[in-house]
């Protein structure tokens, strides 16, 4: 028996996901599916990324660890509406072996038809990351021909001398104090820090 998980998401507080997973629970008996967990994201948009819906990083992560065979969720736009994190979340799937059930576009990877359009989809996705590749790759050439200076542009000369000075401190704050002092990148007081002496760790 295929091992299922159901993801639920609600845009906002005043709706339910009940209705979603009544439909969901009847659709997974008759596949003959045993729910052994379930997601929910409650108003939450699906414009927001991962790291701001819990239900949703959970169902990643418990993926990863095969806890689950299928993924069951009514309808595509309940994952996410960008059209790159959906590719994404897709390809990751077909990469683990877990299947997707989608009840409104009717997609089911467990069969041929189903298996098919994930195949395409990961083909998708690596035509996009090699596409985005080729462009930065384009843009970098582009840029050194013109004799642009490439990497994060250089503060200017007398904050960097201050930044100097500060840093040459006995007993200063960490690159991290010092940066948000300065308003800089902790990057940029660590490059700094390098020429006095007192390279270390951004904590």
């Amino acid at each position: 028996m295929k091992r299922a998980a159901l993801y639920l998401r609600v845009s906002t507080i005043d709706q339910t996901t009940a209705n979603q997973e009544r439909e969901l629970r009847e659709i997974a008996a008759r596949m003959g599916c045993e729910i052994t967990k379930l997601y929910k994201d409650h108003g939450i948009s699906g414009a927001k990324g991962r790291d701001k819906r819990p239900g949703f990083d959970a169902l990643c992560r418990d993926a990863t660890k095969r806890q689950f065979n299928v993924i069951m969720a009514w309808s595509v736009d309940r994952l996410g509406r960008s059209l790159q994190d959906l590719v994404g979340f897709l390809s990751e799937l077909h990469a683990l072996n877990v299947d997707l059930y989608l009840h409104q576009q009717g997609l089911d990877t467990r069969t041929p038809a189903g298996k098919a359009m994930f195949q395409m989809m990961g083909v998708f996705a690596e035509f996009e990351r090699a596409m985005i590749q080729e462009r930065v790759r384009a843009g970098l050439a582009r840029a050194k021909s013109e004799g642009k200076r490439l990497g994060r542009p250089r503060i200017a000369p007398e904050l960097e001398e201050r930044i100097r000075k500060a840093l040459s401190i006995p007993g200063r704050p960490g690159v991290r104090k010092i940066a948000e002092q300065f308003g800089v990148d902790p990057g940029t007081v660590q490059r700094i820090s390098r020429p006095v002496g007192t390279c270390e760790l951004v904590s």
